[in-house]
């Protein structure tokens, strides 16, 4: 890596830093701060599913915003709606606003994080290209998930402890504050490079030549369609898990109140994300093709989450979190090189988005239909039936496989030239 793009890579960690940081003060707490607001278990993944629903209607407009307009605007804009839109949860929060007001803001949360989806990651690899670097990628993103880890970690510990000392309501406006500082970060240090916007005076026009963009570069290239059609069962799960935790884990401590405990959940997925990272490219070696991380990442996970449902002592189940965790993350670099390397330069950002609205898509069902779960039978068997649904995404990745895409063996490095080590019994 030149010099030119190890200054790209700094500013996106820093990017990734601050953003991260910024976003999981709230992460260990939300759930509990929508329980503590009055709303039911299914009310409150409800309300998360229309943060996903907010995804699925603006990750196409917002692509246009990434690739017309400049994936440095779509940042900052990313920035600005989401220090609005968490003001306003905390004002829902402060006056015991009725379910619908929870539902709407829970869109425009939606909408903050669909400038940033597709766009940051668009950005890195477009300059990282343009520069001159022409290694493998999941290093690069490794690193970024590293530093988002750590950001998480102490983020969301943070939080916890914050509202343990205060209240719920806190955390949300340090997010605020963060968000505010990273818009004057982001505006003095990220500017698009190795990529010329190409702006439209038809917004409406340029809205459906993405979408069929999307299309053509995506759903329309077999292996990117299973991959993609995977992402609504793998994604949606890793939402539901991830806030459903918070309660379970409560429950498991026997103390409702104990919301640090909440925030160390986060925390341990956030040190997951660091191990991931780190470990992605050495797991990379181990295999000749990126799927067969994918496929073994996805079917331990799955069996996983199942086990988990069955857990009733609060440390064993803090193992398996961890071990679920660092499984996922440790696949997530290998999936983003993939599908990279699969895609043109010129809607790179537009179809990252796309594969995001795939993924939350997913969310929008599995979220309300897990909550329920959890009301009716308890969060252990949501959390089985969890696992269940992350089982489907594995047929999906098999097919992907099967198609033989020249970036299944991209920058491989094993022994043998044909199979990795650890994948003689794969399909």
């Amino acid at each position: 890596m030149n010099a030119a793009a190890r200054r790209i890579q700094r500013i996106y960690l820093t990017l990734t830093l601050g953003n991260t940081l910024a976003a999981s003060f709230i992460w260990g707490v939300n759930t509990l701060f929508l329980l503590d607001a009055g709303l039911s278990n299914f009310e409150a993944f409800a309300a998360n599913a229309f943060f996903t629903v907010g995804m699925v209607i603006f990750e196409v407009p917002t692509g246009v915003v990434a690739d017309g307009w400049g994936r440095r605007v779509s940042f900052l804009l990313g920035t600005v709606t989401l220090a609005g839109s968490t003001y306003l949860y905390y004002l829902l929060w402060q006056f015991s606003a009725p379910f619908v007001l929870w539902a709407v803001v829970s869109v425009l949360l939606g909408l903050s994080f669909t400038f940033f989806s597709g766009a940051v990651e668009a950005w890195l690899v477009d300059a990282l290209r343009y520069s001159g670097y022409d290694g493998g990628l999941e290093g690069v993103f490794g690193r970024g998930q590293m530093v988002s880890g750590v950001a998480m970690l102490a983020g969301s510990v943070a939080g916890g402890v914050i509202a343990q000392a205060t209240d719920l309501g806190v955390p949300f406006l340090v997010r605020v504050g963060v968000l505010l500082a990273m818009f004057a970060v982001a505006f003095g240090l990220m500017h698009d490079v190795g990529f010329t916007p190409e702006r439209s005076t038809h917004p409406l026009r340029a809205t459906r030549a993405v979408l069929s963009a999307s299309i053509e570069n995506g759903l329309k290239i077999p292996p990117v369609r299973y991959v993609m059609l995977a992402a609504p069962f793998s994604a949606g799960v890793g939402i539901y898990v991830f806030y459903a935790l918070q309660p379970f884990l409560l429950e498991l401590f026997g103390d409702p109140r104990a919301y640090s405990i909440a925030g160390l959940a986060a925390a341990i997925v956030a040190g997951a994300e660091v191990v991931g990272g780190w470990l992605a490219p050495y797991v990379r070696r181990l295999f000749r093709k990126r799927t067969s991380v994918l496929i073994l990442s996805g079917s331990i996970s799955a069996a996983l989450l199942l086990v988990l449902g069955f857990t009733r002592v609060f440390w064993v189940a803090l193992v398996l979190l961890t071990v679920w965790a660092v499984i996922d993350s440790a696949a997530t670099p290998v999936r983003q090189a993939y599908v990279n390397d699969m895609i043109p330069s010129k809607q790179r950002a537009t179809v990252l988005s796309f594969d995001s609205l795939m993924g939350s898509s997913g969310g929008v069902v599995v979220q309300p239909v897990l909550g329920r779960t959890a009301d009716l039978y308890g969060y252990p068997a949501s959390l089985a039936l969890a696992g269940i649904f992350q089982s489907l995404a594995v047929p999906f990745l098999l097919a992907s496989r099967r198609q033989g895409a020249p970036a299944d063996r991209a920058n491989a490095s094993t022994e043998d030239p044909d199979k990795g080590p650890a994948e003689e019994s794969l399909p």
